[in-house]
């Protein structure tokens, strides 16, 4: 069931930096998904920093025609993305076959995209970053140098279907004013609740943070 979580986690973030990169779980797939703009391909790298895994940026999956499409400022349609969404699929595969953790980003908009990089991949979770369409424009006004173009940021909120409840494998985390660090603890800790005060088994006395609450603010 599709789960959405707003909580403001930045104490737990200063504290997590603090600690340093740590391997939580084994063996699982981290998907960061959203629009253009949630902030997926920071939060994602930041995420697999700080659990030393792999990670992969879904854009660097488009073919050549795909990014020349964009970069025109035409929309992909569902028959572009179908060979880019296999790409990206028999990646997730060969590192589940290799038995490695991975972060790998995608914007996954629609339900059927989802389903297809989660189905029969039981190790596989979706973080999708929801964020309002006026700080993504803003953020997308602020980056320079990527292949889609702004102008197209309304194309994307138009195919746009938000995930639901009953969607397996899927959390909403609201992407917002919080700094992609405390994004990446919130996350964390719904993945891996009572590990996030912890990360890798950290146990008290051995540079765990002390005197600070761990209890998510409301």
């Amino acid at each position: 069931m599709a789960q959405v979580c707003t909580r403001n986690l930045s104490a737990w973030s200063k504290c997590a930096q603090r600690w340093g990169t740590a391997r939580l779980a084994s063996e699982m797939i981290l998907l960061v998904a959203g629009v253009s703009g949630s902030g997926k391909t920071t939060v994602g790298a930041l995420l697999a920093e700080r659990l030393n895994w792999r990670f992969a940026d879904g854009d660097t999956f488009h073919s050549a025609a795909n990014i020349a499409k964009m970069h025109a400022g035409i929309p992909l349609t569902d028959e572009d993305r179908q060979p880019w969404l296999l790409v990206i699929t028999s990646w997730l595969d060969e590192r589940i076959a290799a038995g490695e953790s991975a972060v790998v980003t995608c914007s996954a908009l629609k339900r059927d995209y989802r389903a297809e990089l989660l189905d029969g991949r039981p190790g596989a979770r979706m973080i999708f970053l929801s964020v309002d369409p006026a700080e993504a424009d803003r953020r997308m006004t602020a980056r320079a140098g990527h292949f889609f173009p702004e102008r197209l940021l309304s194309s994307q909120f138009d195919a746009l279907e938000p995930p639901q409840p009953g969607e397996p494998g899927v959390t909403v985390v609201t992407s917002g004013e919080e700094s992609p660090a405390d994004t990446v603890t919130a996350i964390i800790a719904i993945l891996w609740p009572g590990e996030s005060e912890r990360p890798g088994g950290v146990r008290p006395g051995e540079g765990a943070c002390q005197g600070q609450s761990h209890e998510a603010d409301a």
